[in-house]
């Protein structure tokens, strides 16, 4: 009996081999990421809509018609008022779809668009985690799905959308100008020419030359570029954009002629501007007055307004050395004036809430700094009532409003009040259910006009990008890098 004990013991030997490098902190942090991915799926099921890649089926039954020798901007497609939409070049970057069925290019998006994702959140991530001294993998493996159950992004997946791939872009943009200001430090991939010009950051300003070949919104971060004298990634955008629109004149001049003379200007093609899923200013104002049309002079008026708060706002965080901020308000402002910012437009909520969750960081941990230096008041006991080491006559709610700021952001986005109060004109008034179901219709919008005006940014979060070196003394303390 002991020695077929002993046998069935020695079978199990190959497991234990391969499981004795296991650790069981990496099992228990693979194991919240299902249970996150599970409870962003429950999400979705809640909160979200039926999907079947309504967009897709516009974009791939457009190409098809294209390649069958049409005029992709005669397309409409069956049982709808809808057509193509994009620049020509966009056109030439989705014509491979007309090979695959339109389910299976739907789902490649679906996965390209995650990896993008993925790979946007550990660069915007990487900086944080790596101050606290966290786990960069468990941490995106922690994001993504909780960005995945948002508005902006379950919708953009849903219908077949190319938001977060034009995200990706402008992102990549972002994290060139980083390389760029710390290519002195990386001597260890000097080695090859191709691999020195790309870690050095100089093609910045191509993801954003692409998007807006792709989609005419984002050339307001050219824009920004200009403002804020970064004239080498500026120039790279526009020489991007001017290369790449004169090249499809090249290849589709019938097409890019036919949409710059007048498909541009259609902007009844997309749809009215009233309606619910329009989480712009035109869109609200539109709602206000209770009509399919934005009053055209109110409208510019305050988008001129908000461009300024915007872009101002943008130069001074980009000058005090926070550049994601910066870039995030110029998205958010992008999607504000907007005469069209479908839900699935508004990924650039993304980076808003990781700068609300980092400033509370900051601010968290720079109080517990102050503590270090200061010190308690005499006659306090710094032990306090309950044993603690930190004295509780500190406040012990620093960072606590830019906390629930990032909390209640995420939390509006994944619920995204919007649709149960959805209103149709003629046959429902957008004021059919009274002032709450107007301030819900409109909520998303109007929490992004907030963030507009009151996003904070971090002095020294990106030194990098200080247009001019500023010492650290002078900053204030909860926003000194830690």
């Amino acid at each position: 009996m002991p020695a077929t004990v002993g046998r069935r013991l020695d079978r199990l030997d190959p497991v234990r081999r391969a499981t004795r490098g296991i650790d069981r902190r990496t099992v228990a942090r693979f194991g919240i990421i299902a249970a996150v991915w599970y409870a962003a799926w429950l999400a979705i099921d809640a909160f979200g809509r039926p999907y079947n890649f309504f967009d897709m089926r516009i974009y791939h039954g457009a190409v098809v018609w294209w390649a069958s020798g049409n005029d992709i901007y005669t397309f409409i497609a069956p049982m709808t008022t809808l057509g193509f939409t994009y620049p020509p070049f966009a056109a030439l970057m989705m014509l491979p779809m007309a090979w695959f069925p339109v389910d299976v290019a739907g789902w490649l998006n679906v996965l390209a668009s995650i990896a993008v994702l993925a790979v946007v959140l550990t660069a915007l991530l990487r900086p944080i985690a790596e101050r606290l001294g966290g786990s960069l993998w468990f941490v995106v493996g922690i994001a993504v799905p909780l960005a995945v159950a948002t508005e902006p992004i379950r919708e953009t997946l849903g219908y077949g959308q190319v938001n977060l791939l034009l995200f990706g872009l402008i992102i990549a943009d972002l994290v060139a100008l980083r390389w760029r200001a710390h290519r002195g430090t990386r001597q260890g991939r000097e080695d090859r020419p191709l691999r020195r010009f790309f870690f050095s950051g100089a093609w910045a300003g191509v993801g954003i030359g692409l998007a807006t070949s792709v989609k005419l919104t984002p050339a307001l971060f050219i824009f920004y570029l200009l403002v804020t004298r970064q004239w080498r990634a500026a120039m790279t955008a526009i020489g991007t954009t001017i290369a790449v629109t004169l090249g499809t004149f090249a290849i589709a001049g019938r097409e890019s002629m036919s949409y710059f003379t007048g498909v541009l200007w259609q902007t009844e093609r997309v749809g009215a501007a009233d309606m619910t899923p329009n989480q712009s200013l035109a869109g609200v104002l539109a709602r206000l007055y209770d009509s399919i049309e934005t009053p055209g002079l109110l409208w510019l008026s305050f988008a001129l307004v908000i461009l300024a708060i915007g872009l101002s706002r943008a130069a001074n965080a980009h000058a005090d050395g926070d550049e994601l901020t910066a870039f995030t308000l110029v998205g958010l402002t992008t999607n504000v004036i907007s005469p069209i910012s479908w839900s699935h437009h508004l990924v650039w909520v993304l980076p808003a809430i990781i700068v609300l969750a980092d400033t509370a960081l900051r601010r968290r941990r720079a109080s517990r700094g102050l503590l270090d230096r200061i010190g308690p008041p005499a006659g306090i006991n710094p032990v306090g009532v309950i044993g603690l080491r930190s004295p509780i006559w500190f406040p012990t709610l620093t960072g606590l409003r830019h906390a629930v700021a990032a909390v209640s952001l995420y939390l509006l986005f994944v619920i995204s009040p919007i649709w149960p109060y959805e209103h149709k004109l003629p046959e429902v008034s957008h004021y059919q259910d009274g002032f709450f179901g107007a301030l819900m219709e409109n909520s998303l919008a109007l929490a992004l006009i907030v963030l507009v005006a009151t996003l904070p940014w971090r002095p020294g979060a990106e030194p990098a990008f200080y247009t001019e070196r500023r010492r650290l003394d002078r900053l204030p303390l909860y926003n000194r890098p830690h």
